[in-house]
């Protein structure tokens, strides 16, 4: 087996959260409260964590401009068209499972 130099496994990596990002913009029936309370992140979390290797950089993006880069559009636009009312229950969830940071 023959391991990628450093610079594919940028390139892999790059194109697998690329793939990622692909999936959840056309995934937008999956709500952020179901990715987290199943996998513990959410669409947020990712452009956060993109927002922080921005800022790692020295790069000069803002939290809105990392959602929009993540969610396709703007954050509060994408809001009004898929997020629907978290139920009790997945709320109830959330609460257990809640990352703590």
């Amino acid at each position: 087996m023959t391991l990628p130099t450093k610079d594919e496994q940028t390139e892999l990596e790059a194109a697998a959260f690329r793939r990622l990002v692909s999936h959840l913009r056309n995934r937008a029936d999956v709500q952020n409260i179901d990715l987290m309370n199943l996998a513990g992140f959410c669409r947020n979390c990712l452009s956060n964590w993109y927002l922080d290797a921005a800022q790692e950089k020295g790069l000069g993006l803002t939290r809105d401009e990392s959602r929009e880069i993540v969610y396709g559009m703007p954050y509060d636009e994408w809001k009004a068209l898929n997020q629907r009312e978290a139920t009790s229950a997945q709320q109830q969830a959330f609460e257990k499972n809640r990352p703590q940071e």
